[in-house]
């Protein structure tokens, strides 16, 4: 909770941060099966207390308690609702307090995630599952389910149709149970971004759900995302905006603003957005790693990141597995044969995915090896990246994220030919006309697989095309990290790493 009670607290402030000129405050007790709710409504720029309420009641009772108070708060305020928005007051999510707790949990742990931990995301999936079972009309729980099996699905930590099977099924539940409803909609639009980048039929459910939701920051974050892969950068940094200024102690909104300006290399005002974010979330750790990776990236500058890795993990070691990519990557520019080891122990064997492309942990164990010269290793580590990744593609031949992943692989492995012939499948399969954020990474693992496997023409030629638009290189990374050893001999290679300091030209 961002806000408790009890200490100093400043409520124009608080309502300042939210944007509203109203604060509801209250407080709940339970003992055996009752509860005692006490809500008050309070106007923050007079610090006066418009209303006050104390309801003690069976337990039972707790979703009527919700639509008593809503209802007198609605009145305090003279809000003129629709009939929609009454019908939405007076119903409850469910009448089932187990499920509810399930559902409530799930909501949580999602919402406490600044990254997408393959675990976290398969507990979010079974509390759904148990909210489910316990209340099969629980719409709510269904929309979260098929965003759950959706984002699974997206991200790569489960790339089957067994998956978008499971994400269909949860959107097509939400759907029976009420048509007519906004969230349905929403979880259908998610459903068809994250499973088919099928971007038209996601808008066009999104602005069915708007008509519902125009308040709900994701009817606009949706909408960011979908121009982001459609490469239209200002009109995504736009609706995140509008998302953040609904719901502007978002953190994940917040990032995703602040990643938006960095992709870009539009960097001061992404030191402002990350600044503004850990104003909110001053101790994510993976947040205050976002913000030490950007001095990194723009001026290949390790130090505040070695600093942090350091602050986080003497405060709290059980914080690395959410900060285990960054400090991997940090590691790796550092060449710190310690913290590579480290931040490799701390990696889930599905690896990390940047950009939507999931590299397993074997692939990194390899390059750590490669850096320390311990070439068995590196040969024993590789071969299992590139056993994993080939099982994938046997079931999935045109999967272009697994297949560049298995390129670059077998580049590491001296399987020239096999590396190459992936490496372009996966660009042919997936443009940055496409994807423009996910096609930009599979362009830049191309340019390291030519790096790799000794083609450097090619590999400058590559990265002259990836540096001109917003991609996962950028000028710390060039100048630091193993990826590119193999061109840092050639001048045309020093002056893409000047080129790289540079905000992107949009079209």
């Amino acid at each position: 909770m961002q806000y408790k009670s009890g200490g100093k607290r400043n409520l124009r402030q608080i309502a300042n941060d939210l944007g509203v000129a109203h604060v509801v405050e209250g407080s709940v007790q339970r003992a055996a099966n009752r509860v005692r709710v006490t809500a008050q409504l309070i106007d923050a720029r007079t610090d006066t207390h418009l209303w006050v309420e104390r309801y003690d009641r069976p337990l039972g009772d707790v979703f009527a308690i919700q639509t008593d108070i809503a209802k007198a708060i609605a009145g305090q305020l003279q809000a003129k609702l629709s009939p929609a928005e009454k019908a939405a007051i007076e119903r409850p999510p469910t009448t089932n307090l187990v499920a509810y707790d399930h559902y409530l949990r799930a909501e949580k742990l999602w919402a406490l995630q600044t990254t997408r931990v393959p675990g976290d995301m398969r507990e979010v999936i079974r509390l759904l599952d148990q909210a489910v079972a316990h209340d099969p009309t629980f719409l709510l729980a269904y929309c979260e389910l098929a965003r759950a099996h959706s984002y699974v699905h997206f991200l790569g930590i489960d790339h089957t149709p067994g998956r978008v099977a499971l994400a269909k099924e949860a959107r097509d539940a939400a759907l029976r149970l009420d048509p007519d409803r906004a969230e349905p909609h929403l979880a259908a639009a998610m459903v068809a971004y994250h499973c088919s980048r099928d971007y038209d039929t996601a808008l066009a459910e999104i602005a069915i759900a708007q008509r519902g939701l125009p308040n709900n920051g994701s009817v606009f974050s949706l909408p960011a995302y979908i121009a982001r892969r459609q490469g239209h950068w200002e009109e995504c940094s736009r609706n995140l905006e509008r998302a953040v200024k609904r719901d502007p102690r978002n953190v994940w909104l917040l990032t995703d603003a602040a990643q938006t300006y960095q992709y870009q290399r539009r960097f001061s005002e992404a030191a402002a957005a990350w600044d503004r974010t850990l104003a909110v979330a001053p101790g994510d750790a993976n947040t205050r790693m976002a913000r030490a990776l950007l001095d990194l990236e723009s001026g290949a500058d390790m130090q505040p990141g070695h600093e942090t890795i350091r602050r986080i993990v003497t405060e709290d070691p059980s914080a690395t597995d959410g900060i285990a990519e960054k400090w991997l990557y940090f590691a790796l520019c550092r060449r710190d044969a310690a913290e590579m080891a480290s931040a490799l122990a701390s990696l889930p064997p599905e690896g990390i995915i940047p950009w939507n492309i999931r590299i397993p942990r074997s692939f990194f164990a390899g390059l750590a090896a490669r850096v320390r010269n311990d070439a068995t290793s590196a040969e024993t580590a590789f071969n299992a990246a590139r056993v994993e990744m080939e099982e994938i593609v046997r079931q999935q031949p045109d999967y272009a994220q697994a297949l560049c992943v298995l390129g670059m692989s077998n580049a590491a492995l001296g399987r020239k030919q096999d590396a190459l012939s992936q490496g372009r499948r996966a660009v042919e399969l997936l443009p940055v006309t496409k994807d423009a954020l996910a096609g930009a990474a599979v362009l830049t693992n191309l340019a390291i697989t030519y790096a790799w496997v000794g083609e450097k023409d090619l590999a400058i030629k590559q990265l002259e095309e990836v540096v001109r638009i917003p991609a996962p290189i950028s000028y710390g990374q060039l100048r630091l990290h193993p990826f590119w050893d193999s061109l840092r001999d050639d001048p045309r290679f020093e002056k893409l790493i000047g080129e790289s300091k540079k905000p992107i030209a949009l079209k």
